[in-house]
């Protein structure tokens, strides 16, 4: 006899709120710290070990990336880690705890260089290890009888993300100027053990979804079978076929297929992105801060970006995309991302006039910044929601984790580069913005070329697999292809 469905349910479970209270302590607390990060080390930390203040700059600005690498480097191991041997909740409640001595370091050792890059190094094993365990434990809080409201969640998550950035990035360059670097770094660490408390607090409700153990069939271990076994007829991948399944091998090769089209050219928008925190911030303190009656902070101006996220992603949504596609252009995922590379470029372009202007002896005024942040927000958002959309739907289920992966790399690569460059002060003054500019509008036309040549395959989450006989007598593919 069949099993009737389950009743639907229009009622989140009711862990939910713990988890989105987390994420918004969570989430305020890490962007609390990081986007005072870059005034910290040039006012404070740095001022005795490096004199020259443009050598200071240079030097705040490649820590500042060097920690942001990592912070998107630790997600591959966190959630490996969880996947495979903890589960995501013994592994958010223990690196939030690591998190949590990490502020606490930034607080205590504010003029001791060991100790407070002890804490950096901890905030970014936290924050990172954390990151990917965090969201996917929201989606495992579903089942069937309210799988609808996943997405609302998802938006709620999101939205509570830049909700805590919004207001960290408001207040906490305040705390600095006013209190000093234990208060204004202290602030955030207790934001964080908050966190850690809500996230606990909801421990007997949460679904736990098991560690899997070893995948037998993962992506690595299929690549190595297809290197042992080259020449077995077919590309290089199909030798692993002979040990492996032929949906594994598949799934491979769409983890190639999406890496050629997003590591040559996403991480060029990256370096372009999270240089607001340092190579902007450092140009808004050359800038008149008066703005009426308020007189900004130069990390203030931060608070830009996650306040046009919650009231531009509905407009583009809801308006503009739909617009395009009346008018028969439809802004497939494809077009997006080079689009977003070029916006992204233009707003460092701005930035690199207003520079151009300064360096002539003109004092700009700081609500100048708030063009360029308009324009790298909305490049944002072709770029990295779409992104992230894109990657996701790009791989069967069993590589989505891989996928998921190379996309944090590319951010990793980015700031790794970032700091390279900071590091060796090839460019100075407006010369960097145009530099930058100039690499992501290279990387723009590259993409753009390579997405022609694209065959979109979406890979959907589906209750049951079709079984193979009905696939073929169907004629559906594992994934529906369509042309880019």
């Amino acid at each position: 006899m069949a099993q009737a469905p389950a009743a639907q349910s229009n009622k989140f479970p009711p862990q939910i709120p713990f988890i989105i209270g987390n994420e918004a302590c969570e989430r305020f607390s890490f962007y609390g710290m990081r986007n005072i990060l870059t005034v910290f080390l040039i006012d404070y930390l740095l001022r005795t070990q490096i004199p020259d203040n443009a050598l200071r700059e240079a030097e705040a600005k490649s820590l500042m990336h060097t920690f942001m690498a990592g912070v998107y480097f630790f997600p591959l191991i966190g959630g490996y880690l969880a996947d495979r041997f903890f589960g995501k909740y013994r592994i958010i409640l223990g690196l939030s705890l690591v998190y949590c001595l990490g502020h606490a370091c930034l607080a205590i050792f504010e003029n001791n260089v060991t100790g407070f890059f002890t804490g950096l190094a901890l905030i970014a094993i936290g924050s990172g290890g954390i990151k990917p365990c965090v969201a996917a434990m929201v989606g495992d809080q579903f089942n069937e009888s309210n799988s609808h409201l996943v997405k609302k969640v998802f938006a709620i998550f999101y939205w509570t993300i830049n909700f805590g950035s919004f207001f960290a990035s408001l207040f906490i360059p305040l705390l600095l100027k006013h209190f000093g670097p234990s208060v204004a770094f202290g602030i955030p660490g207790v934001l964080m053990f908050i966190a850690t408390f809500i996230f606990w607090a909801g421990r007997h409700k949460y679904v736990r979804v098991p560690a899997t153990g070893a995948n037998p069939h993962s992506f690595f271990k299929v690549v190595a079978s297809a290197l042992r076994n080259r020449g077995q007829g077919g590309g290089w991948l199909d030798g692993a076929k002979r040990e492996h399944p032929e949906e594994a091998v598949d799934g491979v090769k769409a983890v190639f297929r999406v890496s050629a089209l997003l590591l040559p050219f996403v991480p060029f928008f990256w370096m372009l992105f999270d240089q607001k925190a340092s190579t902007w911030v450092v140009q808004a303190r050359s800038m008149d801060p008066q703005v009426g009656p308020f007189t900004f902070q130069a990390s203030q101006m931060q608070f830009i970006n996650p306040l046009l996220v919650m009231i531009l992603i509905p407009f583009l949504t809801a308006v503009v995309y739909p617009a395009f596609q009346r008018f028969g252009w439809e802004l497939t995922p494809l077009r997006r991302m080079p689009l977003g590379l070029v916006v992204g470029a233009l707003s460092f372009i701005i930035a690199g006039i207003f520079q151009v202007t300064m360096e002539g002896g003109t004092t700009l005024n700081i609500a100048w910044q708030i063009l360029p942040y308009i324009v790298l927000t909305l490049g944002e958002i072709l770029m990295s929601t779409t992104g992230l959309e894109f990657a996701y739907t790009q791989a069967p289920r069993e590589m989505k984790g891989t996928i998921q992966s190379v996309w944090l790399v590319t951010n990793t690569l980015a700031n790794a580069a970032v700091a390279i460059t900071a590091k060796l002060n090839v460019f100075t003054g407006s010369g960097q913005f145009f530099f930058y500019a100039g690499f992501a509008l290279v990387a723009a036309v590259g993409m753009a070329l390579v997405a022609r040549r694209y065959v979109v395959r979406d890979y959907y989450q589906t209750s049951a697999p079709i079984p193979t006989e009905e696939r073929s007598a169907a004629g559906v593919t594992p994934g529906s292809a369509k042309s880019a």
